[in-house]
């Protein structure tokens, strides 16, 4: 063979590092691309409603208008690096972690409890490390219940066994769900708890057990809100919350003031808004915290109607992506971890988007992927690392 002949072989796009990227199997072409543009534009937007909400709060920024954008950006970075870390380990090698995961995740909302917890805008689920940067440990935790539940339930079913998971696997994993989520209630972060209850109730459904566990868990969150309640477990500001939701006019200028200000942000927007960085309601700082939990008023504001609902619908698409992916999932493990993340990111978005309308009580949550904040980042784009690693677990025909 000349030395022609075999520098045309070894040099064809099949065996060309570009020909290795774009093959069949290869991680390229196998990631769900929409999911991921969906997440990286729902990023920038947020990044500059962040922006346009924190410029002019000088007593937040130390005088330095890009302070919290920064930070922002530098949180998705981050996030990103999570997000590949995750879809390199891979949802299946998850299964060998998820006993130190969720000790980790138990014991650093142990933490909060502890003398090492923060109070910040009266919810005691911080721990402060200094430089401007804050950790909140209940974050991970649904990570954690969603793969440790997404283990128990499916080992059996997975390994032949069984056609759904039986009555003791089921215990075992609300088992495993309850403990921190009893932990968390104790701070008490009720937000958290909200969608925790909605993680596993989704993480139920998914996994094909019986009707009568999801009607009893429904069951179980009612009797349970009921005692709460009753026993005086929620502070006061959590009471007050419920009770403005519940009649928007008892105190406008206090309790009521957040969604209040949030609604009349939102409803001065129109149609197509007053134009980015051009919110008198957000120039003004009439709302408080509006680059975590109320966000989605600078959005209702500056880009209107139409601004808005490009949001809920990037929304919309990140759920519709997961939805495909867990119905196209090769084992019930896989399923069920995409499932958690569905059931997570839609009703921690509706609580978000619903709360400043006022529709829904103020819980302090964030709005995933917009809002300002490190942890709840960190965790939404390793539950999209995990999505995508699903994904790739399928054949190039589905």
């Amino acid at each position: 063979m000349s030395a022609n002949t075999y520098s045309v072989r070894r040099f064809t796009p099949e065996r060309s590092a570009l020909g290795k990227l774009f093959a069949r199997d290869s991680v390229v072409r196998r990631m769900d691309w929409l999911l991921f543009f969906a997440t990286l534009l729902l990023c920038f937007i947020g990044s500059l409603l962040v922006y346009s909400a924190t410029r002019n709060r000088t007593g937040l920024t130390h005088g330095d208008q890009y302070y919290f954008l920064i930070r922002h950006v530098m949180n998705a970075g981050i996030g990103l690096a999570l997000c590949i870390g995750a879809m390199a380990i891979g949802h299946h090698r998850m299964r060998t972690i998820v006993p130190f995961f969720y000790a980790l995740s138990i014991l650093g909302i142990l933490a909060v409890l502890s003398p090492l917890g923060s109070t910040v805008n009266g919810a005691h689920s911080w721990i402060i490390i200094g430089g401007g940067f804050s950790v909140q440990p209940s974050e991970f935790v649904k990570i954690s219940i969603i793969i440790g539940m997404a283990m128990v339930l499916s080992a059996r079913v997975d390994a032949g066994d069984q056609v759904h998971p039986d009555h003791r696997r089921v215990t075992q994993s609300l088992a495993l769900a309850a403990l921190p989520v009893v932990i968390i209630l104790l701070m008490p972060d009720l937000g958290s708890v909200m969608v925790l209850g909605a993680i596993v109730l989704g993480v139920l459904l998914a996994s094909g057990a019986s009707s009568r566990w999801v009607f009893g868990l429904i069951g179980t969150g009612i009797v349970g809100s009921i005692l709460v309640w009753q026993l005086g477990i929620l502070d006061k500001y959590q009471i007050d919350r419920f009770a403005a939701f519940a009649n928007p006019a008892l105190d406008p200028s206090g309790v009521g003031y957040n969604t209040s200000q949030a609604r009349i942000a939102i409803g001065s927007g129109g149609l197509l808004g007053k134009g980015l960085f051009h919110g008198s309601q957000t120039t003004g700082q009439f709302v408080p915290e509006q680059q975590t939990d109320f966000v989605f008023s600078v959005a209702g504001e500056e880009l209107g109607f139409v601004g808005a609902a490009f949001i809920v619908a990037l929304i919309g698409l990140i759920l519709w992506r997961a939805c495909t992916i867990a119905r196209n999932a090769t084992d019930l493990y896989g399923t069920i971890v995409a499932a958690g993340v569905v059931a997570w990111f839609a009703f921690q978005s509706f609580e978000n988007i619903g709360m400043t309308l006022g529709i829904m009580p103020v819980t302090g949550i964030p709005l995933p992927f917009v809002s300002y904040g490190g942890s709840s980042m960190f965790a939404n784009f390793v539950a999209i690392g995990m999505l995508q690693s699903v994904k790739m677990q399928r054949p190039m025909s589905a």
